[in-house]
């Protein structure tokens, strides 16, 4: 399944990481806990809440 220099084996990955760098504002927070919610929030929309 995994092979060397494979491109397709991460892309589920890359595509969640690039809307959680362009999505997600984690500028504004202060403290760990308020970035751990901000994250948990985006990543329940992703899931659950967009257009799939």
């Amino acid at each position: 399944m995994s092979r060397k220099g494979n491109c397709w084996d991460n892309a589920a990955q890359e595509s969640f990481s690039g809307y959680m760098k362009d999505e997600i504002d984690i500028s504004g927070c202060q403290t760990f806990g308020e970035v751990k919610a901000v994250i948990d929030d985006g990543m329940d929309y992703y899931n659950n809440g967009r257009y799939q």
